[in-house]
């Protein structure tokens, strides 16, 4: 990288963000910058990369609605929405590097994070140590799969993979219910990783 590239995460430009004077130039710059690192994060994780988006989102709506009622008490607005960027700034940073605790690679994380969506999405339990052996395994079936350099062209190999991800969720006995759910979601995500490598 080269030094005029912004890190977002290095505590030095974040303290010299904090600084700015001008309460909302700040906010856009942060806006902007976070939404500019989330972009990037959706090529790894498509499904976490929407929910930091939307969370975004909810705090400069909630922003833009408050400013507009909210004259008199603009300073604590805007300050409050400072800090509360600057917070989701440092749980992006937590999320991107999550993997590395489960003991998983990011790659796989990406099909964890899929199959925890759903179990919360559908209000049914799963056991988490089951998520990250399935979340492997769905990683080597999408491996085997992206062998084929035409494979997200071919109906015939994502009939394939499809058939695949619905054995080994029987395998492991995730609800049947989701099963296409699942495999919506894994097939994006496994074309969002061919089209971003």
């Amino acid at each position: 990288t080269s030094s005029k590239e912004i890190n977002l995460f290095d505590p030095d430009f974040l303290e010299k963000v904090r600084k700015i004077k001008m309460p909302n130039a700040k906010i856009r710059l942060l806006e902007m910058l976070l939404n500019k690192e989330i972009s990037e994060f959706k090529k790894v994780n498509k499904v976490k990369g929407i929910e930091f988006s939307e969370r975004l989102q909810k705090i400069i709506n909630s922003y833009n609605e408050r400013s507009e009622l909210d004259i008199l008490d603009y300073d604590s607005i805007q300050a409050d929405t400072s800090e509360q960027i600057l917070d989701l700034i440092l749980k992006l940073r937590t999320e991107m590097a999550s993997f590395e605790d489960l003991g998983i690679n990011y790659e796989e994380k990406a099909f964890y994070d899929i199959l925890d969506m759903i179990c919360k999405q559908y209000g049914f339990e799963f056991d988490k140590d089951k998520m990250l052996e399935l979340a492997r395994e769905i990683k080597k079936i999408v491996d085997d799969t992206a062998r084929f350099p035409d494979w997200s062209d071919r109906e015939d190999i994502k009939a394939q993979l499809k058939m695949e991800i619905i054995v080994k969720l029987h395998e492991f006995s995730y609800p049947p219910i989701t099963q296409d759910e699942v495999y919506k979601n894994v097939l994006e995500q496994a074309e969002n990783f061919k089209r971003n490598r």
